[in-house]
């Protein structure tokens, strides 16, 4: 399996270290499932992997490979390059993410026309809002992003994403905003998206369970640092370090497991 992403890094905000040395990959088509408590450095993770911490004054050392090529040192108009052609990024909540007075094809069109060229293809919108399970006519074009619901604002951030079909695809707590219904759909959709067109992804979370349905690997980061890595199987049943073994005691429940 060829790497997407290699990365071994470490981050701060300012004297404070956040992440330590971490270090991690994934293959062409992995799901990989990120999972620790709030204030173990996931969003950081996330946002140092995207080149975008120093806008929240953190400060980032090592390395980051995508497709083999080096990100650290790159410019910003280079990394503007980069994020949403070949890596897409899904944050948690709609509501901060998009501007609730724009249109829907009004976000789709700024999207696209900020990592492209071209005209959009004929076809183009209804088939992206199809493929995440979202209205493809135009009535729901001309809808606000504010009356959007929060599960149908989640979506449309997942088709901005994906527009472009990156090779990586981060998404950090996309479903902590849903309804439990909502959520299962919506994890559905990521499984889906993988499975068809072989995108792969980082799944931050911080629901063990949750995750473990899509995930073919599952990272545990606790305090700064990935302390544990494996299948979810192996997770479940035999988890090695004692951080991980209490989040697994916490879980009510694990069906099929």
């Amino acid at each position: 399996m060829s790497e997407v992403l290699e990365f071994r890094i470490s981050a701060r905000y300012g004297s404070t270290p956040v992440l330590d040395d971490v270090a991690g990959s994934i293959g062409a088509g992995e799901i990989v499932a990120l999972v620790g408590l709030s204030g173990s450095g996931k969003s950081t993770l996330a946002l140092a992997l995207l080149r975008l911490l120093h806008f929240r004054g953190g400060t980032v050392t090592g390395s980051i490979r995508l497709e083999g090529r080096e990100l650290c040192g790159l410019g910003n108009g280079e990394m503007r390059q980069v994020r949403g052609r070949r890596i897409g990024y899904v944050p948690q909540s709609p509501a901060a993410a998009l501007n609730e007075k724009l249109r829907v094809k009004t976000v789709l069109g700024e999207t696209w026309k900020a990592h492209a060229r071209l005209a959009v293809p004929d076809g183009f919108y209804a088939k992206l809002l199809s493929s995440v399970r979202l209205p493809n006519d135009p009535k729901f074009l001309e809808r606000r992003a504010g009356e959007l619901s929060t599960g149908q604002g989640q979506r449309l951030l997942i088709a901005l994403a994906i527009m472009h079909e990156p090779a990586l695809l981060i998404a950090d707590e996309p479903t902590s905003a849903l309804d439990a219904i909502t959520q299962a759909g919506v994890l559905r959709l990521f499984g889906e998206l993988n499975r068809e067109r072989g995108t792969a992804i980082l799944f931050i979370s911080h629901d063990l369970l949750s995750v473990a349905a899509i995930s073919g690997r599952v990272d545990i980061l606790h305090e700064g640092k990935i302390v544990e890595s494996g299948t979810p199987d192996q997770i479940f049943r035999q988890p090695r370090h004692a951080f991980t073994r209490d989040l697994v005691k916490a879980m009510p429940r694990v069906p099929g497991v």
